[in-house]
């Protein structure tokens, strides 16, 4: 039934394109800008999200191309039809969370980033560089779990005075209490390693809430 709903409301979301051309990627887009790739026997078809350029809703949109040309948009997240499946796009604050083909049997696999774009040379970086690539990743991960410990230190305070659990459980004081450069800075390294896991298309709900 959850299913169903979801899929009703992504297609609700879906509007016809405008048949513009597909734009290049330019060099100076790669964290404004994801652009990924579907072969498929039908043609060439591409998924372009602008982070930074949102509709005239104000929210975030994907738009589906289709051998260069706008077939649809949608307001994210986006469940695009194609042949043999769908497309299903997320994004998070940090940025793309989720761009997938899911075939009418279940298999699905991550669509091919464009050359240019931010994820690609994520992508080339671990390709040339594995030893790198994932003493970054587990960086990536130690920052945000500290993030999100500092969240629910911070969070669970204000909760335990609420009257009826301070009367039952007692009042939670936080055991920490870090400066505000050191805070910020924290906050700025979780920051960072969503950025990181959003360019190897990573999400992980536990870990990755404060991208939410």
């Amino acid at each position: 039934m959850f299913t169903q709903l979801r899929r009703r409301m992504t297609e609700r979301r879906l509007r016809p394109g405008d048949g513009s051309a597909l734009q290049r990627f330019r060099w100076w887009q790669p964290l404004g800008r994801s652009l990924f790739h579907l072969r498929l026997p039908e043609g060439d078809h591409a998924v372009d999200v602008r982070h930074w350029r949102n509709s005239g809703s104000g929210e975030p949109t994907a738009q589906l191309y289709i051998d260069g040309r706008q077939e649809l948009t949608s307001k994210l997240p986006a469940a695009f039809p194609v042949p043999g499946g769908t497309i299903e796009v997320a994004v998070s604050t940090f940025g793309i969370k989720r761009v997938h083909f899911v075939a009418v049997d279940g298999a699905e696999h991550v669509l091919t980033p464009d050359p240019r774009s931010a994820e690609a040379r994520r992508a080339r970086l671990d390709h040339r560089y594995p030893a790198l690539s994932r003493g970054i990743g587990v960086l990536s991960v130690l920052l945000l779990l500290v993030g999100v410990g500092l969240m629910l230190l911070q969070v669970a305070e204000p909760v335990s005075r609420i009257p009826p659990i301070a009367m039952n459980l007692g009042v939670f004081a936080s055991p920490v209490s870090l400066p505000w450069w050191l805070n910020a800075a924290l906050t700025a390294g979780a920051a960072l390693g969503s950025t990181e896991r959003a360019l190897r298309i990573r999400y992980r709900w536990w870990l990755d809430a404060l991208g939410n």
